[in-house]
């Protein structure tokens, strides 16, 4: 099955499955295939560099910036999820930034406490608000003046602050599984994971680790998306497999009250609507519902709306379909103005 293009609204949402052709998605020649696990290549090409800048705090921050900084497009911004880091874009980043028809040049942060990025000894400053401005002044580090841009969770969060202080910076949004209502359910889920996730002993116990807490979540995954998923979470430290973040970022979870429902952000969204808007929702996702995803299209009135089928929160964006439905997208908002 493919995935058709057509507006949103609140009974008709665009319903895609998302098959796992990684393979076919990686047989251009012009993507180098590279292991992402690996942060500071020395024997090939890993087809980004890594750029290093002050936060506006003084916090020595790191991103990924991939292609040449020549292109004439727009570039994209990418912002990971709450524990994630750079290594989740980089098969889409490899994507988008060598791209024959219309390359890009693709920025990728990791936020404070994340990869390479520096931990912060003030564990609240894990925060959206300060973490928008980390953005923003990566932004300014970097010379991006507006982008397309990609959240995944945490980072749609940070781009609906981003669209208060800041909104010339945006190009179009894409908003993976992430929206102004949050589900307790979801949020409940991820901290559970978070705080009782096992230690692995290697790289093929890590694997087994993601498999049995996300598998029922993301029934279409092959063994390699299994193995990419693992490698973008955990860093290597002395020889064993390390979750990639500042284990203090447990701490601003443990601040949330479940019990309680989480204040939802319809007015930060409405920063959005100028802009061409891009939801992707996992069709087994707990966080973002169907209902919260049809009345985001509803409001917007540039929205296309797509589920995800056979897949959790959140959508793996290099696999199936979804690079070319990113690529495409970017080049018809480009083509609007």
């Amino acid at each position: 099955m493919g995935w058709r293009e057509r507006p949103s609204t609140p009974t008709d949402t665009v319903r895609v499955v998302a098959l796992p052709a990684r393979a076919q998605m990686l047989s251009d020649n012009n993507i180098r295939q590279t292991d992402p696990m690996t942060p500071h290549p020395t024997t090939r090409d890993p087809g980004f560099s890594d750029f290093f800048y002050s936060a506006p705090d003084g916090l020595k921050l790191h991103a990924r910036i991939y292609g040449d900084q020549l292109h004439t497009s727009t570039p994209v911004v990418c912002l990971p999820g709450l524990s994630r880091n750079a290594r989740d874009f980089h098969e889409l980043a490899l994507l988008l930034s060598q791209k024959a028809e219309r390359p890009r040049r693709v920025v990728v942060f990791d936020y404070r406490g994340r990869g390479l990025s520096a931990y912060d000894r003030k564990w609240r400053n894990y925060n959206v608000v300060v973490e928008a401005d980390d953005v923003l002044a990566g932004l300014i580090a970097t010379g991006v003046e507006k982008a397309h841009f990609i959240g995944t969770s945490r980072g749609g969060l940070i781009i609906h602050r981003i669209g208060v202080v800041r909104p010339t910076v945006f190009k179009s949004i894409v908003l993976n599984d992430i929206g102004p209502v949050i589900e307790g359910e979801g949020l409940a889920q991820i901290r559970s994971y978070l705080e009782r996730s096992p230690k692995p002993s290697d790289m093929a116990d890590a694997v087994a680790i993601q498999k049995a807490a996300h598998g029922a979540a993301f029934p279409t995954l092959t063994d390699e998306d299994w193995k990419r998923f693992a490698n973008a979470i955990y860093r290597d430290q002395k020889g064993r497999p390390v979750a990639d973040f500042d284990p203090a970022l447990l701490k601003v979870l443990k601040d949330f009250d479940l019990d309680k429902p989480i204040p939802a952000i319809w007015h930060l969204f409405e920063a959005l609507r100028g802009f061409p808007l891009l939801i992707l929702r996992g069709g087994n996702s707990k966080l973002l519902s169907a209902a919260t995803l049809a009345e985001m299209a509803h409001r917007h009135p540039d929205c296309l709306a797509v589920t995800v089928e056979g897949q959790g929160h959140a959508p793996l964006l290099e696999t199936g379909e979804l690079p070319q439905m990113l690529a495409g997208f970017f080049d018809r908002a480009e083509d609007k103005t």
